[in-house]
Order: C-alpha cells, then structure tokens, then sequence
C-alpha cells in the first residue's frame, strides 16, 4: 500500500498545484482596466445607460464600469477637477488597478482634461474620450455664462480654455480620442471638439446627446478603450 500511495499522492500534488496557476492565468487575461463615465452639464450618470449595457454586452462587468455623478454648475479647476481626482483614486482603491479609462460627454471633458493635465491624472488614465466635448469652448455656453461658472469655464477664450489649451493638448502617455458631429447644435464651431494628439472621429449627423447612443460611437469608444 505504501508503494501505491507515494505515486499518487504525488500525482496529486501535481495536479493540485497546477491548479492555481491556471486560475491565475485565466483572471489575468480576463482583467480590464475600469471605465469611468463622466457626464456633462445639467446633466447626471443615468446618461449613460446605453453605452454602459453596450459595456456590458462586450464582457465587461458592474465592479468594473463606474459613472460618477457631480454639481455641473462649479468651476472646472478650482472645485471639479480635484472631486474627480478623490473619484479615481477611489475607484483604483476598490478595484486594485493602477489605472483607469475616462469616457466623458460635453462639459465632463473639460473636468477630466483637466485632471489628466494639471490634477496628476497623467499618470492613472490610460484611455481618456470626450464624446461632444466643448475643448476649445462653443459659444453656446454665453447662454448660461452670467448665472454659471460651469457655462463661463465653457465660453471661448476663458481662463480654462487657454490654460487647458497651452502646450501640448494631449500630453503625457495617455491615449487621446474624440468624437464630433458637424450636426450638433450645442458645440459651436463644431471643430471645437478635436484635439491635437488625439484619434479625432467623425460620427454621423448627430445631435449633441444622441452621441451617447448611437451604436458605431459605443462600437467605436469600447475599441478604443480596449486598445
């Protein structure tokens, strides 16, 4: 019995230890880099329903996309940016990544922007895509500029824009893409979205929010983030 039971439990041992490295491997491969959503003016997280079931669809599961809601009427760099700051890192902490991907509608690219160029988000941002966002200002927001530091962050030529437009628009080694519509009556001029350094995507004649539902804008963001 002795002579019988030394292979096996050998055998066995084998086996056993085999198992953990192939679990390993297989949560390795699976393991995606969270997405984070961030919404636009007078606007909240529900926004993204469409395009986070889309997520979903592809694979991806509820611990790992994240949509964060904020008070679209405060200032870009004074109060937002360092919110979406703790968000992240917050974010990081939960789910162990050293890194995120930000999906940000209109003004929520001027907050994430922000963050990656002056908040120390270069270096946890792995993907960052503005769908319409406002990233040389459109001068619809003069509408809402006397009651709104949001729509005055958003005006041509403010203090955000030309500071957020000095240097390199798309610093650092974060992946840049955008994605405009040259029927979107909010975004004026139009051009206003693309960045220099980014993957700059033409979508269909779209208005300003059907950009968060249009199925090759959803095809082609989760192409990108999983890039």
């Amino acid at each position: 019995m002795r002579r019988i039971s030394a292979p096996l439990l050998l055998t066995a041992a084998a086996l056993l230890a085999q198992l953990p490295l192939t679990a390993g491997a297989s949560a390795a491969e699976t393991a995606r880099t969270p997405v984070v959503f961030v919404h636009g003016y007078n606007a909240d997280p529900g926004v993204w329903g469409a395009l986070r079931a889309d997520f979903k669809a592809a694979g991806y599961t509820d611990a790992e996309l994240f949509s964060w809601g904020y008070d679209t009427s405060q200032s870009v760099n004074e109060t937002l940016s360092g919110r979406f700051a703790a968000y992240v890192d917050e974010v990081r902490a939960k789910t162990g990544a050293a890194k995120v991907d930000v999906v940000a509608h209109s003004f929520g690219s001027l907050v994430t922007r922000w963050y990656v160029k002056f908040g120390g988000g270069g270096a946890k941002v792995a993907h960052w895509a503005s769908l319409a966002g406002p990233n040389h200002g459109t001068s619809t927001a003069y509408a809402c500029a006397a009651w709104s530091q949001a729509c005055r962050d958003m005006t041509p030529g403010s203090y955000v824009q030309k500071k957020l437009a000095e240097g390199d628009e798309t610093p650092g080694t974060v992946a840049y893409a955008t994605w405009w519509s040259n029927c979107d009556e909010v975004i004026n001029p139009d051009s206003s979205v693309r960045l220099d350094g980014a993957t700059n995507n033409a979508a269909s004649c779209l208005k300003h929010n059907d950009l968060l539902g249009d199925d090759a804008v959803s095809q082609g963001v989760r192409s990108f983030v999983g890039s």
